[in-house]
């Protein structure tokens, strides 16, 4: 089972349910990191969440994320990644 701490907001008019992931999350393939966001979206879904699944990533140095694409500038802006630790306010639980 993992566990994982998530931002569930709304931004310009459009529900966000994202998801900060461990760095080596970039790292992955893109099916592995598909598979993941599949997911997360079910168990977003699941827990009765509505919004797109976004995944966020920091090695310290540089944020990674995958977000469709006209969300981009969003995720872009200098600060999001303290911006979404300091909106932490549920959690995601995806079983075995």
């Amino acid at each position: 089972m993992a566990t994982f701490k998530i931002a569930h907001i709304k931004e310009q008019g459009q529900e966000m349910i994202i998801v900060p992931v461990n760095p080596t999350f970039g790292r992955k393939s893109r099916t592995e990191q598909q598979q993941t966001m599949d997911a997360l979206s079910f168990a977003a879904r699941s827990a009765g969440l509505a919004g797109t699944v976004v995944t966020i990533w920091s090695d310290g140095h540089r944020m990674g994320f995958i977000a469709p694409r006209p969300w981009h500038p969003f995720f872009q802006s200098t600060g999001i990644y303290s911006l979404v630790m300091a909106n932490i306010n549920r959690e995601l639980i995806i079983p075995d």
